[in-house]
């Protein structure tokens, strides 16, 4: 029987300085370059879904460049995410700027195509709008899912401007279109207006419990996951996080900012908080460049992509 290779892992930042070499998520090798994948961290380029401050297209490369300040070890977890397993930057997958539904189509088929080569995918994004073909795919590889939706945003509104996909609505159709499980799904970090009390009556139909940010605030860390926790049970888990969760002292740069959010530290101890959950899938977007201040929103935004790719390591690391 053949051994399997090593994993492949970042540059080391105590030999090549962490800003030289790759302009890869980390410093990782690309799909082609390791021996298999594990995870594949993909970025997703597009923004034409917003409805108001555009940019989010520059976020995979934002987020990228600010990973280069990760190192390999996870102490809050214990585990090497790099080592415990094959993680590779998977490129970004291509689609149409003009076209909502054609970009729809191609990040679909991109994300398809790239679970012949990982086992896992980790997206950046681009906009919310991305989350649809995502779970789209996800359902075709594990059934439906219970969602895990960090946001200052329900995005289970119904249209804008008579347009059906954008970013406020990939949930009211992945619901629509049987992506969800039924009462598994969760809101983290809502909060700020809403166009009218029907709004929460929607939502409340489509399945979700809501957890406001000032619940998080109210009820502690440890205490919000394990709400999470209890939530979506033994379900396989695709986590979304729009980064706008984070309140804009945290996370300045992205399209649609709303006061009184969490800080960076409770969302990264929240997903700490969520180990041994059958995650299947996850992605972190809405990052907007232009607006980001000293690179906040992207540093913030590669911490979370660190800490979901070091959950699938503790769960293969503590697989029986």
């Amino acid at each position: 029987m053949d051994t399997p290779a090593e994993p492949r892992g970042p540059l080391d930042p105590l030999r090549i300085p962490r800003f030289a070499g790759p302009s890869t998520f980390a410093r990782l090798p690309t799909l082609d370059e390791a021996p298999r994948a594990d995870v594949g961290v993909v970025g997703i380029p597009f923004d034409s879904g917003v409805t108001y401050r555009p940019g989010a297209r520059f976020g995979p490369m934002a987020v990228r460049t600010a990973s280069r300040m990760l190192r390999s070890y996870h102490p809050g977890l214990d585990v090497q995410p790099f080592t415990a397993q094959q993680v590779v930057d998977a490129g970004d997958i291509a689609c149409n700027p003009f076209s909502i539904e054609e970009a729809i189509g191609q990040i679909q088929e991109g994300a398809a195509a790239l679970g012949s080569s990982a086992e896992f995918l980790v997206s950046i994004g681009g906009d919310h709008t991305i989350a649809l073909p995502l779970l789209r795919v996800i359902r075709e590889r594990f059934g439906p899912v219970a969602l895990i939706h960090f946001d200052a945003h329900l995005d289970t509104w119904d249209t804008y401007f008579r347009a059906a996909y954008t970013h406020g609505t990939p949930f009211r159709r992945a619901w629509e279109e049987g992506l969800l499980l039924q009462d598994r799904s969760i809101h983290l970090g809502i909060r700020g207006p809403l166009f009218s009390p029907a709004d929460l009556v929607d939502d409340a139909g489509f399945g979700f419990d809501v957890v406001t940010s000032g619940d998080v605030l109210a009820e502690g860390i440890a205490a919000t996951a394990n709400r999470v926790r209890e939530r979506v049970g033994d379900a396989p888990v695709y986590v979304s996080i729009d980064i706008d969760v984070l309140d804009p002292a945290f996370a300045p740069g992205t399209g649609t900012p709303e006061a009184g959010g969490i800080t960076s530290r409770e969302l990264l101890g929240i997903l700490r908080g969520l180990r041994d959950l059958d995650l299947v899938g996850a992605d972190v977007v809405e990052v907007s460049p232009p607006y980001d201040h000293a690179e906040i929103t992207a540093v913030a935004a590669s911490h979370t992509v660190f800490e979901l790719v070091s959950l699938f390591a503790v769960n293969r690391k503590e697989a029986p």
